[in-house]
């Protein structure tokens, strides 16, 4: 017998590994020592930080990847996968410096896997930091026929000195939110019950594109914009909206003796979670504890600096919305409040 008889194609995966090498020699920064197919990547960590720190995250892409077997339609998850963990690891003012993914499977078609990987490399372009390695898995047995799953894992750096905390938040400082580009990769499991129970056409036209791209839209990667902001700005804190929605992760970054008090008004609720609250009856509080509700990353910063903040980040594209306020928290009052 041999491995491929068991269901693991060696030439497979050497294929794939050539396959996507063009994808991964566009992300490569200065500090990347070697190239794909060692042991190890090798990476140096550049001479501009005097006390460089290591800032690392990991993520996946949770249930969103069943919408992606579902619609067959595999070149955005990648994106997603990058995104959930540079997003994180900058919240600290880390600049991602690379990537590795883990991509699993129970036969390798290689088509979709290089596609995968494609969108993994274009979330490290965006995000300026290197895919500088990985790993393919084939695993009989373990996945459903056309089935994957994908982890990622990021290292950036921050000089010690300019490491966010949030410790510096105070009563009167301004909250900032960035538009999201959908929704991202978090609350997948309720959206697809939602889906499954409402059954929309996937094809119709949803506010000027197909029904299907809407729900499937890659998360959105703040990191270049954000970059450039702290080059001119003081940024107090950050917090990046994935999994516990707008009320569960602002206070992440928040003192204990401050409350971010959010006005509802302060930006409208994109189509498509209009769409999934209606169809879902679902509350508004549990809305903003699972979704971002159009808002992917707010930014903290002292009330002088928010007109000056809103104008650089309009002008690297994103869309910004002044949200609400920093103000003393009251005895046993929540650490966000929407209103």
């Amino acid at each position: 017998m041999t491995y491929r008889d068991a269901g693991v194609d060696i030439d497979a995966g050497d294929a794939l590994v050539e396959r996507i090498k063009p994808a991964a020699k566009r992300t490569m920064r200065p500090e990347v020592l070697g190239g794909i197919g060692g042991f190890g990547a090798l990476f140096e960590i550049s001479k501009k930080y005097r006390e460089p720190v290591l800032v690392s995250g990991t993520d996946g892409v949770g249930t969103k990847l069943k919408l992606a077997f579902q619609l067959n339609r595999h070149d955005t998850v990648g994106q997603d996968l990058v995104a959930m963990s540079v997003n994180d690891i900058l919240v600290q003012g880390a600049e991602p410096l690379f990537f590795l993914d883990y991509f699993a499977c129970g036969k390798l078609d290689i088509g979709t896997a290089a596609t995968v990987i494609e969108g993994i490399a274009k979330g490290c372009e965006l995000s300026g930091c290197a895919l500088i390695g990985g790993e393919t898995a084939e695993m009989p047995d373990m996945y459903p026929a056309g089935e994957y799953d994908l982890a990622g894992f990021a290292v950036g750096a921050v000089e010690k000195s300019k490491i966010i905390d949030g410790k510096s938040i105070v009563p009167g400082d301004v909250v900032l939110g960035l538009a999201s580009s959908g929704a991202h990769s978090n609350g997948y499991s309720l959206i697809r019950r939602i889906v499954e129970r409402a059954k929309p056409d996937l094809a119709a036209d949803f506010h000027g594109r197909p029904f299907a791209d809407a729900l499937i839209a890659p998360t959105r990667i703040y990191v270049k914009s954000m970059l450039k902001l702290m080059e001119s700005v003081t940024v107090k804190g950050m917090a990046h909206i994935t999994g516990g929605g707008i009320t569960g992760n602002v206070p992440r970054v928040l003192p204990d003796k401050v409350t971010a008090v959010l006005d509802k008004s302060a930006w409208t609720l994109p189509p498509l979670f209009q769409w999934l609250q209606a169809e879902g009856n679902v509350a508004d509080e549990e809305m903003h504890r699972v979704f971002n509700c159009g808002i992917g990353m707010v930014v903290v910063l002292a009330q002088a600096d928010g007109a000056k903040a809103t104008e650089l980040l309009t002008a690297t594209g994103e869309t910004v919305y002044m949200l609400g306020r920093i103000e003393a928290r009251q005895a046993g009052q929540e650490q966000t409040v929407i209103r």
